[in-house]
């Protein structure tokens, strides 16, 4: 298929933006900014537990604060890049997530590490889709667009390879609270780099940012991931309930509210896209499938299998390897196919890799875990991708913001619903070992907390107790991530059948547009 790409006239002048290439290594530091502190949350979780000591439930709040936050504010971020510059809000987020972390890696008591880690959450949700959105407006051209779009999910699985090792390295040598400090080098790189090299861009005709609009997104959003959170900890209840229907009425809120104003903080018209729907839908199914069982899997790699923290970091690098690989070429594939076609068989493949996972043990040996990461990592490379280039490629340049922020939404509800779902499933599992006899009772409900309180529990035990507590501990911590595993595999099994029909007929660009 040949492209119709013409030589930059007139209209088209930007269309091969001199530096653009420089300006991207620019915006792949923002993605590498986030992804490195997503991952190292999770290898640093047994320190972590060790020194704050926090409940399960705080434990969860601690990992998946940080998606509930990004998920409430990612639209209005995205809409209101749009309105002031892409760039400017770009460079205020890393300013603030730089000096966040901070606070992250002091944290002292289990409630500062939420509150911190909701704090990142807000400054985090400026970064994203800046990101995308700055592609869409620098890179016109759809097959150099198509390849950008690879290497900066390239990137995003490269930072998730570099968190863990550096993670890991470090947390063998210093404190946990060093892995959020490895930040602020990279913050410092891009706001001083991108203040010389991004073009600004924004909508030209915005309009107002609709202050009760951001309000209904972030009420709502929150409100429906906890209630969901909440009754699969604890079950269906009054508090579960209450939080569903205030998510609930605020969502139809801003839904109507959008309809109404002549400049909505989100176009509801693009869903009427079905190629945009479709991709906003395999994002959020794929990474609620994805997200939970991969937060405790550094624990299984820790605290199961007793491997040192770098070791760990490095067994996950195979995830992160496919994803770079598949993500480089995802657009050509699906140019030389189709769109479908790529995205549900990188699907079916994630799915796929995560049932092999449901018969993992404490002996399962390594060959089966780095095959099955290694598929994991090449199946979402070509989904993720692919989708991120319709999601961009379904809308005027204009609306990029708004589309790139949808576009994250998902990733990042996908990302909290995967964690309190599966992370439940786990947990729950977890909670009903059996204690062996001669345990002290405060002991032992210190080890129902988690796995790490186990650990750590075991420690002040004669030997022989010791060791069946945390065989115990550890058998049962595992069945639960088999079980969250099959879960898993049967969301994106599920996601592949939809994403084919959802996606029928749907094509990259070839030419420029809009």
């Amino acid at each position: 298929m040949s492209s119709t790409i013409r030589p930059a006239t007139g209209a088209d002048e930007t269309l091969y933006r001199p530096g653009r290439w420089l300006a991207l290594s620019v915006l792949v530091l923002a993605v590498l900014l986030v992804a490195v502190d997503a991952t190292v949350l999770g290898l640093a979780t047994p320190f972590l537990s060790e020194d704050l000591e926090p409940t399960g439930n705080q434990l969860l709040w601690i990992g998946d604060v940080y998606s509930f936050v990004i998920a409430g504010l990612l639209v209005s971020m995205g809409s209101l890049g749009d309105r002031i510059g892409r760039k400017k809000l770009l460079l205020t987020g890393a300013v603030a997530f730089g000096a966040v972390s901070v606070l992250n890696a002091y944290a002292s008591t289990p409630e500062t590490m939420i509150v911190a880690r909701a704090l990142l959450g807000v400054a985090g949700a400026t970064l994203m889709p800046s990101t995308l959105a700055l592609i869409r407006n620098i890179f016109h051209d759809p097959r150099e667009r198509s390849i950008a779009i690879g290497i900066w999910g390239a990137m995003a699985s490269a930072g998730a390879a570099v968190g863990p090792v550096v993670g890991g390295f470090l947390l063998e040598h210093f404190w946990w609270g060093s892995v959020f400090l490895i930040n602020l080098p990279v913050m410092a790189v891009l706001v001083v780099v991108g203040a010389k090299l991004l073009p600004e861009s924004k909508n030209p005709a915005p309009g107002p940012w609709d202050l009760p609009s951001v309000g209904l997104s972030l009420v709502g959003m929150v409100a429906v991931v906890y209630a969901i959170k909440e009754a699969a900890s604890h079950g269906p209840g009054a508090v579960a309930g209450a939080a569903a229907v205030v998510g609930g009425l605020a969502l139809y809120g801003f839904v109507r509210r959008q309809l109404t104003l002549t400049s909505p903080l989100l176009d509801m018209r693009l869903f009427r896209h079905r190629g945009f729907s479709g991709a906003v839908l395999a994002d959020l199914l794929t990474i609620l499938g994805l997200s939970g069982l991969v937060f405790f899997l550094s624990q299984f790699l820790q605290l199961v299998q007793e491997r040192r923290p770098l070791e760990a970091g490095l067994a996950e690098l195979p995830a992160a390897l496919g994803a770079v690989v598949t993500g480089l070429m995802a657009g050509a594939v699906a140019r030389r196919f189709s769109v479908r076609s790529v995205v549900a068989g990188g699907l079916a493949a994630v799915g796929l890799a995560l049932a092999v996972l449901t018969v993992v043990d404490r002996s399962t040996g390594y060959p089966l875990l780095g095959a099955a990461l290694l598929v994991v990592g090449a199946g979402a490379g070509f989904s993720f991708t692919v989708t991120a280039d319709v999601i961009l490629s379904s809308v005027p340049k204009e609306q990029a913001g708004s589309a790139s922020a949808v576009s994250e939404t998902a990733y990042e509800l996908g990302a909290a619903l995967g964690i309190a779902l599966l992370g439940s499933v786990v947990t729950g599992v977890y909670r009903g070992f059996p204690i062996p006899e001669g345990v002290p009772g405060q002991a032992a409900e210190a080890a129902h907390e988690s796995l790490g309180g186990a650990v750590e529990v075991a420690g002040s035990l004669p030997g022989d107790q010791a060791g069946a507590l945390v065989a115990a501990a550890q058998d049962s911590f595992t069945e639960g991530l088999r079980l969250a595993a099959g879960v898993g595999a049967a969301v994106l099994l599920a996601t592949a059948v939809a994403a084919w029909f959802l996606l029928r007929g749907q094509r990259l660009e070839e030419r420029v547009g809009h």
